[in-house]
């Protein structure tokens, strides 16, 4: 099975991107961030038509995610039981054999901002919970834009963003906790490029310049670690006009659908 996340930056822009990207690389599941649509307008029929079945949870201007997977999802939730939240920031579902949550982490703007509180507190309540989805779900990928980079290797330039938003010591340490629980960053158990970015700047040619960040992340639990096979970052799609500034991360674990 493939796994992939895109934050698209609009659907309603990027949807023919989207569907083009699915034709050339029919992944099993796709989750999807930053639709950025009301539910009464996502674009389901072209999903259905393209061989996928879409599960969505939108949102008004802001937000919004999707999941999207070759046979039906089950058990679908809709954000962080017990937190009240009013942005729709994540979906989740079973797949085959396999519990899939795809998020849209939190920007949290600036440290020392209420906005950066809201993403400590929500981190916080996503770890809690997610806790509890291992203990039930042992095969579990947890997978989106997470807004913060691991270390140094994932900042185009460590030094000059040390200490902003998604590079902080508060954010580290939260995505450090989470992998604690038992989950692994699928992306690093295989050598990569060095300059592996997921999101590069519209501004100052930051694609062409190389950039970027890598803030769009795969996490599997210890059950699927033995059963990766590759995961990398398509940067294609970040070449085409009008593209998203996230580029598709892709996953392939050697389990079956059924």
């Amino acid at each position: 099975m493939q796994f992939a996340t895109w934050n698209v930056n609009s659907l309603s822009v990027r949807l023919p991107q989207v569907l083009d990207w699915l034709c050339q690389n029919p992944v099993d599941v796709l989750v999807l961030q930053e639709i950025k649509m009301t539910d009464d307008k996502f674009p389901h029929e072209a999903f259905t038509q393209a061989g996928y079945h879409a599960q969505w949870f939108g949102q008004k201007t802001y937000n919004g995610v999707a999941l999207l997977s070759r046979t039906p999802a089950t058990q679908v939730l809709k954000n962080i039981p017990d937190f009240a939240d009013d942005m729709a920031r994540l979906i989740t579902a079973n797949v085959g054999p396999v519990r899939v949550i795809g998020a849209y982490f939190p920007n949290g703007q600036a440290p020392g901002t209420d906005k950066f509180e809201y993403k400590m507190q929500w981190l916080k309540s996503l770890r809690a919970w997610v806790k509890e989805e291992l203990l039930a779900h042992p095969n579990l990928v947890l997978m989106g834009d997470y807004n913060i980079t691991f270390d140094d290797a994932d900042v185009w330039d460590p030094e000059g963003m040390r200490d902003q938003i998604h590079c902080t010591d508060e954010e580290r340490y939260q995505l450090g906790a989470l992998v604690a629980l038992g989950l692994n960053d699928s992306f690093r158990l295989f050598e990569q490029p060095s300059q592996s970015y997921s999101w590069w700047d519209y501004r100052d040619f930051g694609f062409r310049r190389k950039r970027g960040l890598r803030i769009d992340h795969i996490l599997i639990s210890h059950a699927l670690k033995p059963l990766a096979r590759a995961c990398h970052i398509d940067t294609t799609p970040r070449k085409n006009e009008r593209p998203s500034d996230h580029a598709p991360v892709v996953l392939t674990l050697d389990i079956a659908q059924s």
